[in-house]
C-alpha cells in the first residue's frame, strides 16, 4: 500500500500546479487552510497551501500530519538563488535545511535536542528524486537550503551565504522540516528558482513565480510517478521512524 503524501506550499500560486494532478479530489477547511485530498499517479496524497512565514507553514504541516494522516511532507514552490552557480528556474532539493535566522544553540542545547542546526532530507525521497531528476529534463541540483522570514539581498545574502554555504534561501522549508523532524515522518523539499544572488528578490519572484512553480510542480510529480512503481517503499511499510 503506497503511503499518503503530503504536499505544502507557501502560496496559492504555488499549489496550483498540482490541483489539475490530483484525481477524485475533495476540499475541506480546517485552520483557515483549504485542503484539497486525492490521487496524484495513484499515490493518495493531500495538498494545500500554508501561507508564507515559518509559522503558518509549520501550522499547515501539523494539520496534515495530525488530520490528513499524511506519512510524509514535500515541501514544493519557489525560492531565491543564494549560491553563485544557481540560475533562475534551477530546481534545488534540499539534503538538508537549517533557519539562517535562528541561534544555532536553540535547536541544540535545548528542544528538540538536535545533533546540528540541520534538519535531513529523508534519504528513501532523496533517492527518488534522483530519479525524478532524470526523468524531469530540467536542471536540478542536490544540496542545502535555508530559511528564514525575509527576502535575503546585498550584504545579507553574502552573511548567509558565508556562514550556511546554501545553493537557495526560503521561508518555510525548515519549519516543515522541524514539524516532520518532531513528528518523526519523511521531509523534502522541491524549490524552484525565481531568483538569482545578484538581482532583486521581491521583483523577480513576482515576475518569475508562476512558472517556477509550475517546474517545482513538474519534478515532484515525477517523484510521486517514481513512487508509485517503486518496489520496496520504506514509508509504506512503516520501516522510518
Amino acid at each position: 500500500m503506497l503511503p499518503k503524501i503530503g504536499i505544502l506550499c507557501a502560496g496559492d500560486e504555488e499549489l496550483a500546479p498540482f490541483l489539475p494532478l490530483l484525481d477524485r479530489r475533495s476540499v475541506r477547511r480546517q485552520a483557515m487552510l483549504t485542503i484539497h485530498e486525492g490521487w496524484i499517479s495513484s499515490v493518495p496524497a493531500a495538498a494545500l497551501y500554508s501561507g508564507v512565514c515559518k509559522v503558518n507553514a509549520a501550522i499547515a504541516a501539523q494539520v496534515l500530519i495530525d488530520s490528513c494522516r499524511v506519512e510524509a511532507i514535500i515541501n514544493a514552490g519557489t525560492a531565491g538563488g543564494i549560491d553563485p552557480s544557481i540560475s533562475i528556474f534551477d530546481t534545488v532539493i534540499s539534503t538538508e535545511t537549517a533557519y539562517h535566522d535562528v541561534a544555532e544553540d536553540i535547536l541544540t542545547e535545548f528542544h528538540p535536542w538536535m545533533d546540528s542546526i540541520w534538519f535531513p532530507g529523508d534519504p528513501f525521497l532523496l533517492s527518488l528524486a534522483t530519479q525524478a531528476a532524470q526523468d524531469s529534463g530540467r536542471p536540478v541540483r542536490f544540496g542545502r537550503m535555508v530559511t528564514g522570514e525575509a527576502f535575503l539581498s546585498g550584504p545579507g545574502t553574502e552573511a548567509v551565504r558565508s556562514a550556511f554555504h546554501p545553493l537557495c534561501a526560503d521561508m518555510e522549508s525548515a519549519a516543515v522540516a522541524h514539524v516532520c523532524h518532531a513528528n518523526g515522518i519523511p521531509f523534502l523539499s522541491i524549490r524552484t528558482i525565481t531568483d538569482s544572488a545578484d538581482r532583486s528578490a521581491a521583483a523577480c519572484f513576482e515576475e518569475n513565480c508562476r512558472r517556477a512553480s509550475e517546474i517545482a510542480a513538474q519534478v515532484a510529480h515525477a517523484l510521486l510517478k517514481r513512487l508509485a512503481v517503486s518496489e520496496s517503499c520504506p514509508i509504506a511499510k512503516g520501516e522510518l521512524p
